[in-house]
Order: structure tokens, then sequence, then C-alpha cells
């Protein structure tokens, strides 16, 4: 469970940084109208990213099972993964600058009722949103064993750590906003799609040298047994 939770926890932090309109209009959310406005925003959000977490999961449940045991769902999972990096980062290099969104004042305006339905629709319309669950499930799930109780572990400690990030940034949201100049915002969506590329790698890799993947963990566990003794 432990495992789980830490395993979850990085995906948490690297959702949190993804650059987009949700994370400009929350910055400038707590601004205008606070903390509680702000984080009544992000939780309707965060019910996006849980719809999409579960269509994600019930789409691709039965091609996880049935392939868990088998190398091909991690050079598959690697390969969605790589190819979500690679398009992204292709996207960027066309884009000569970025400019930072133009809030929509109405978003902000309105009551906490409507900006929990505005943060929930403003994701929910995001389809990228739901590639990127399915790839993460994909990559994820045989590491899991597709375990109801590990996938909820799992995906509680995602969420959880993307809303305490979240509440440090609605925080932070001045200074954050200041530092999202167009260079530094490329930079950041750059360094997003490498890692996402990085990971995509490692998992096909994993994938294509299973023997080498299970002399590895065999050695590490070896060790474990050794300093326990």
């Amino acid at each position: 469970m432990i495992n789980d939770i830490l395993s979850g926890i990085p995906w948490g932090i690297f959702l949190s940084f993804m650059i987009g309109p949700v994370f400009f209009i929350l910055l400038e959310t707590s601004i205008i109208k606070g903390f509680r406005a702000a984080l009544v925003f992000d939780l309707g959000v965060v019910l996006g990213d849980i719809c999409f977490i579960g269509i994600a999961y019930l789409g691709s449940f039965r091609l996880i099972q049935s392939l868990k045991d088998k190398p091909a769902l991690f050079i598959f999972g690697g390969i969605l993964m790589l190819a979500y990096g690679v398009i992204s980062f292709i996207s960027l290099r066309k884009e000569k600058k970025v400019n930072t969104l133009e809030i929509d004042k109405e978003i902000i305006k309105k009551n906490y009722l409507s900006l929990f339905i505005k943060g929930f629709f403003l994701n929910i319309i995001n389809i990228g949103v739901l590639g990127f669950w399915l790839a993460i499930i994909i990559s994820v799930g045989p590491k899991l064993e597709m375990e109801n109780s590990r996938m909820l572990t799992f995906f509680s400690a995602v969420i959880i750590t993307y809303l305490l990030v979240d509440c440090v940034k609605i925080l932070l949201a001045k200074q954050l906003k200041t530092k999202m100049t167009p260079t530094n915002i490329l930079k950041i969506k750059k360094g997003i799609s490498i890692v996402l590329m990085v990971f995509g790698i490692v998992l096909i890799t994993q994938g294509w040298f299973p023997k080498e993947k299970e002399m590895v963990k065999n050695a590490f566990q070896n060790i474990e047994k050794h300093e326990k003794y």
C-alpha cells in the first residue's frame, strides 16, 4: 500500500504543473476571488479528472486484464506515452511565442457553484486529458496487477497530491503569475513533454527486455534479504 501511495505522489506533482487553461484560471481566480473560490474551481477540475480516470479504466480494463502478464502491454503503454510526449513537443516547436491565457472574467465573477461547474467543464472538454489518464492506466495498471484496491490507492494518492500542490499554487498565486513569462511557460511545457518521452522509452525497454527486468528485480530482492539478515 505504501509503495502504491509513493508511486502516485510524483504523478500528482507532475499533473499539477502541466501548463494549460486550468493553470492560469486557477491563479487568476486565487488573486481576484481568494483561496476558497480557487479551491472550489479546482475541485470541479478534479471531478473532471475522476470522470476521465473512470472512463479510461473501464475502457482499458479488459485489454489490460488479457495482457497484464505479457510484455506487449508495457510496449503499448510506452508507445502511447512516448507518442503523447512527442506530439506535445512538436506542437510546441511551432509556437514561437506562448501567450498567457486571456482570462474570461465571467469565470471568476460567479458564485461557488458556478465556479465548480466551470472548473469541471473546462477540464472535461479537453480530450487530451483523457488520453493522458489512459496512458497512465495502461502503464501503471500491470504493475498494480489491476487490483481495484491498489488502483484506488494509487489514483487517490495522485489526486490528493495534485490538490495539495494546487493549494500551494493558490497561496503563491501572485508570485507564480509574475514568473509565468512566455519563455518560462515554453520551457516548462517542453520539460513536461521530454519527461513523458523518457518515461515512455523506459516502459518500452521494460517490455522489450522482460528477462533483464526480472533479473534486476530479483537482484534487488536478494540484496534486501541479505540486509535483513
